[in-house]
């Protein structure tokens, strides 16, 4: 089972997909928004999850104080899971009685993305498959460069056998640290 961890929609359970995600364990979520929650990255933020999945980790942004988060998933069947759990966490905003985060599902391509979405995002989450060759990850990384605000924070979740992802000229590595089979990769853009 797949829960909200905290923020106003926290301990609510979220759907998954019956096949064809790897959903993100609860202790590297843990991690991913520990980090996130001590530089304050989420208050106001604009968040994107890339191969959402059932949008966990987009929605647990939402729940913490994220201002607008697009879930994007190409699997006809997951999006629709992405969609019934942004619905759940609207429910969950409006009996809080907070702001109602706005959440975006997008049935579509990583790949595709890109090129009509509206920047910049300040939280960027990207849990491919880990058979996604680099070469993909790195044109997928290239394409949302110029998407990113001055100080984003793009976290990469990769299996810990492989080796540091490629990267475009405009971003860098900050720090990576696996959990396990998984290694989450920080990135950051270069700005002048």
């Amino acid at each position: 089972m797949t829960r909200i961890v905290s923020g106003f929609a926290g301990s609510l359970s979220l759907q998954v997909p019956k096949s064809g995600t790897r959903p993100t364990s609860d202790r590297v979520r843990e991690a991913i928004f520990s980090a996130l929650d001590a530089r304050d990255a989420l208050h106001g933020a604009r968040v994107l999850d890339l191969y959402a999945g059932s949008g966990a980790l987009g929605l647990e942004a939402a729940s913490r104080g994220a201002v607008s988060v697009v879930l994007v998933e190409k699997g006809a069947a997951a999006a629709q899971v992405c969609k019934r759990n942004a619905a759940a966490v609207v429910s969950a905003a409006r009996a809080a009685r907070v702001p109602v985060p706005e959440i975006d599902v997008r049935s579509s391509t990583v790949q595709s993305y890109p090129s009509g979405a509206r920047g910049p995002f300040d939280v960027v989450f990207i849990d491919p498959p880990y058979d996604v060759p680099d070469a993909e990850l790195l044109a997928v990384l290239t394409a949302l460069e110029p998407l990113l605000s001055d100080d984003a924070e793009v976290c990469v979740e990769r299996s810990a056998r492989t080796p540091d992802p490629s990267l475009p000229a405009g971003l860098t590595l900050v720090r990576r640290k696996s959990y396990g089979e998984t290694a989450i990769h920080w990135l950051a853009p270069l700005r002048p």
